[in-house]
């Protein structure tokens, strides 16, 4: 990533970045430009989302038909359909596993690059911040990588699975089409019920020991083939022809015999030894015969009198023949070697065009990804000059503002003094003016209180003998005294009643 990063930078000065992003025709190309990026994007996802959908309805048919037709009661091969209801269940629960799989990852990526994004918004222009930034960057990238890789593991071998199943369908296929156009009367007449045919006890007791033997083989184990159908047979012998009898060939056979266990080709295997081995040692054994029949035939003309040249020129014969036969044969097998070598060197042209295609595909896909990755680099790297630019000018806005606010503050401050000043001033005034006018007011009422008492003082000479006479009241007391007899008191004095009471 470091690496990508330099070479971006090499690739763009500071000069011509900032002349990009500051000039209107840079700034108004990558607006236009990213905007066709989003407006392609969101086709693509619209279009998947239609795609998605419409598989989604297909999917619910099918299995809407399938579940009729398989989970029904009624149905006559109930049993048959038990295991394919268990095997449906158990990849319905590794689907449902890989599907939480999936979506747990992705929710672990969104999270990832939701938090990237938060830290894309508040970018400090520190090589903390940046290593930081630089490794959330490294983390959400191998977690994607990762996940891709996963997935393309995935995908292959279920591309594999779907080119088998597609070979056994076709095997199928193309089986029960040889079935049709084959003679059951006759089939039914080849093979018994058991895929064997009967030994037949009527076999010539004149043949050699070799034919007898590969006959009576032939008859126990099912005939040329042993027991299997035509078709399954000569697949058999193109796959094994093909590998020359290598043990490699047993992946190939049980995907074009997908009736057909591993166990069932092992067993025809060995039956093909032995049955090519029996019938290599039948023709040995033919040879010999008609070669001691020929010889006896030889030994009768010569007793009949044969002349010898008539006995050269039929073995001239004969040996012209064999050599005739035999140069046929050698020409065929030449012709099938050639035709098998062509036939080879046509697959192996088109393995090799396809891998390199394959390698095309794969090294264009490569480079798509890392242009890709160097775009987003690339635009992470000018929103983060972006970022800073913006938040230079915004500091430098906010320090401005400030500045003015501080003036500002300042000449209010400044203002809010004076006039407190001024208050504080009057408030001043106030008050020795109210002191004054208190004081005013105490002289004036002292003055005013020395002339009362200038008029009600009473100067009172000292008479100390003053201490020892009566008071005026109890001398009022002690005027008038009533008799001092002690009879009944006959009116008793009473306080004087008002006049508003009087008569009541």
């Amino acid at each position: 990533m470091a690496t990508l990063v330099t070479a971006a930078a090499s690739a763009l000065t500071d000069e011509e970045q900032d002349d990009s992003y500051f000039s209107p025709a840079g700034g108004d190309r990558n607006f236009h430009i990213q905007n066709w990026k989003a407006k392609a994007d969101q086709a693509k996802k619209s279009d998947f989302i239609r795609e998605a959908d419409k598989l989604k309805i297909l999917i619910a048919n099918l299995e809407k038909d399938k579940n009729g037709h398989l989970y029904s009661k009624k149905s006559d091969f109930r049993a048959d359909y038990s295991t394919l209801e268990e095997l449906e269940h158990k990849l319905s629960n590794n689907r449902k596993a890989e599907k939480a799989k999936t979506e747990q990852q992705l929710s672990r990526i969104h999270n990832n690059v939701k938090r990237l994004q938060r830290q894309l918004k508040d970018v400090k222009p520190t090589p903390e911040f940046v290593e930081k930034l630089r490794e959330m960057m490294e983390e959400v990238e191998s977690a994607i990588n990762t996940f891709k890789d996963e997935q393309r593991v995935i995908y292959e071998e279920l591309m594999k699975e779907e080119k088998s199943c597609a070979n056994e369908l076709s095997a199928f296929e193309k089986k029960i089409d040889s079935w049709s156009l084959c003679n059951p009367v006759a089939e039914k007449g080849f093979r018994g019920p058991s895929g064997k045919i009967p030994f037949d006890k009527n076999i010539k007791h004149n043949l050699p020991e070799e034919v007898t033997e590969f006959e009576k083989f032939l008859q126990e184990t099912g005939g040329r083939q042993g027991g299997w159908d035509d078709y399954d047979h000569q697949n058999f012998l193109k796959i094994w022809m093909k590998h020359k009898g290598k043990p490699v060939y047993m992946e190939e056979a049980l995907e074009y015999l997908p009736s057909r266990t591993k166990e069932d080709v092992e067993e025809h295997e060995k039956w093909y030894q032995e049955f090519l081995f029996l019938e290599e040692r039948k023709k040995e054994s033919i040879q010999k015969w008609k070669d001691k029949k020929q010889e006896e035939k030889e030994k009768l003309f010569k007793q009949q009198g044969k002349s010898k040249e008539v006995l050269e020129s039929e073995r001239l014969q004969r040996e012209e023949a064999q050599k005739q036969k035999l140069e046929e044969e050698r020409r065929k097998r030449q012709e099938e070697l050639v035709a098998w070598k062509r036939q080879k060197e046509l697959e192996v042209a088109t393995k090799t065009a396809d891998q390199l295609r394959e390698e095309e595909e794969r090294q264009r896909k490569q480079a798509k990804e890392r242009q890709r990755q160097l775009e987003v680099k690339l635009l992470v790297e000018e929103h983060a000059r972006q970022k800073k630019v913006q938040d230079e000018l915004l500091r430098l806005e906010k320090q401005m503002q400030e500045e003015a606010e501080r003036e500002e503050k300042g000449r209010l401050a400044a203002h809010e003094i004076s006039k407190f000043q001024e208050r504080d001033l009057r408030k001043l005034e106030l008050k020795a003016l109210e002191k004054q006018t208190k004081e005013e007011e105490k002289a004036e009422k002292e003055k005013r209180l020395a002339k009362i008492k200038e008029k009600v003082e009473i100067h009172v000479s000292r008479d100390p003998s003053r201490l020892c006479k009566l008071t005026k009241g109890w001398e009022e007391r002690t005027k008038e005294i009533g008799p001092t007899s002690a009879g009944p008191l006959l009116h008793i004095p009473h306080r004087a009643v008002p006049s508003w009471r009087q008569g009541l």
